[in-house]
């Protein structure tokens, strides 16, 4: 059990490769994580199927930092594919907490003036942390992550921390590495200067391939 956390701790924790998670959403207690493996997504080897190209050329309203509490709730949720959560009350103030100081940030699949699905993650240097995702029709967490992907590669960044792999991240491209891997790679791209970011429309159709 960890005592109560900060946003500065959370940050520190970070930048040397731990987050923290709860055994589920209606534990009060934390601990920290630090897997033997880590899941990252290679940003320049993003795959797209044949078939989620032709879902990526609907018109998708994609919004960035809109309703980031709202979507932090939505991953949250527990639903009949995922009953239980890693998500409490504490986790959820952390981040609207370092969302309110520019450190997190929610990409969001809008549908008829309604949040359908989306991301959350955390920004430090040149490396996204994701954190989760939902969607509530499909294919909405498969475009957010698309768009995800294009905004990290649009605004330079080295890595997108998925902290797992699942099928899910699988089908993308994400991979496993070990920790230490992963910590090289952390190391060198925590400190980067001057990344920012993209919070503007895509400059790029969303089907398109980022190589």
């Amino acid at each position: 059990m960890l005592p109560r956390l900060t946003p500065e701790t959370l940050l520190k924790a970070y930048r040397i490769g731990l987050f923290p998670m709860a055994e589920g959403a209606g534990d009060e207690d934390l601990f920290w994580v630090d897997p033997d493996m880590r899941g990252v997504m290679p940003l320049r080897a993003l795959h797209i199927s044949r078939s989620l190209r032709k879902i990526l050329k609907k018109p998708w309203d994609i919004r960035v930092n809109t309703a980031f509490a709202d979507v932090v709730q939505g991953c949250a949720a527990a639903t009949e594919k995922r009953p239980e959560t890693w998500i409490n009350r504490e986790i959820y103030s952390l981040f609207c907490d370092l969302h309110d100081l520019g450190h997190a940030h929610s990409v969001e699949v809008w549908q008829q003036g309604q949040l359908v699905g989306g991301l959350y993650g955390l920004h430090m240097g040149g490396v996204f942390f994701g954190e989760s995702m939902f969607s509530r029709i499909p294919n909405a967490s498969k475009v957010a992550f698309v768009d995800l992907v294009h905004r990290l590669n649009q605004g330079g960044f080295a890595l997108l921390d998925t902290q797992f792999l699942n099928d899910h991240l699988r089908q993308f491209g994400a991979i496993e590495i070990p920790r230490e891997a992963y910590k090289t790679l952390l190391y060198h791209a925590v400190d980067q200067q001057g990344i920012v970011f993209p919070t503007a429309p895509l400059s790029r159709p969303l089907g398109e391939d980022v190589g």
